[in-house]
């Protein structure tokens, strides 16, 4: 069975906890690839005489994730969806429409097999290009971009690259085992079966060299 990207919307509280929402919009088809951006922040600002900037570091900036995805109407595509119109609203309603009780968008969770991020919608467009002979629209490209989103309580806990109340991303090489690697990042490999189950892993004793796994924060 083939793993679709959802596109979830949450809730924060006053302490920062995310909540996903039980309403999601899952895409039609998954897209062929996406870009994971990481940025940087120096101070470049040149002292009198000084003929390059040193840059100085200042922080480190949010992630960003861009992808595309294609709504399709004509049929072609096995399941039963609205039409491209409709699904463009569905879209809408949970990464665009506006909160009127928090003063913004929804934070959104973008969840694809092991790949988890938590951002708000910072750009999309729709570029329309099949019709019906009435002009109502059959196939669009949508481009969505994200900003990712970190609370400020985990944010102060990046300071500790290895705390275990961070979500933490892991390479599996070879001969790691699940409990292992919940010792190293939980300092306790009972939470293997969490970890499991946040992965959607069904035999934990058969994972494979180069599997990326998400260790979430413990509760």
């Amino acid at each position: 069975m083939v793993t679709k990207l959802t596109i979830s919307p949450c809730d924060i509280d006053e302490k920062g906890n995310v909540t996903v929402k039980s309403k999601k919009f899952e895409v039609m088809l998954n897209p062929s690839g996406y870009t994971h951006g990481y940025e940087i922040c120096y101070n470049e600002k040149k002292a009198m005489g000084q003929s390059a900037p040193q840059p100085k570091f200042q922080h480190v900036g949010g992630e960003k994730v861009n992808f595309d995805i294609v709504l399709d109407g004509t049929g072609v595509v096995p399941g039963k969806r609205p039409d491209v119109k409709t699904q463009i609203q569905q879209l809408n309603g949970i990464v665009y429409q506006y909160d009127g009780n928090n003063h913004q968008p929804d934070l959104v969770r973008l969840l694809w097999g092991s790949f988890i991020f938590f951002g708000r919608l910072t750009s999309m467009s729709a570029e329309y290009t099949l019709f019906k002979p009435s002009g109502e629209p059959l196939r669009a490209k949508v481009k969505l971009a994200f900003a990712g989103y970190v609370s400020s309580n985990e944010a102060a806990l990046k300071a500790n690259k290895t705390s275990p109340d961070l979500t933490h991303l892991v390479e599996v090489k070879a001969g790691d085992t699940l409990p292992l690697l919940c010792f190293r990042i939980y300092k306790n490999s009972a939470y293997y079966l969490d970890v499991a189950k946040a992965n959607g892993i069904t035999n934990f004793r058969d994972i494979q060299p180069g599997t990326r796994l998400n260790f979430p924060p413990v509760q």
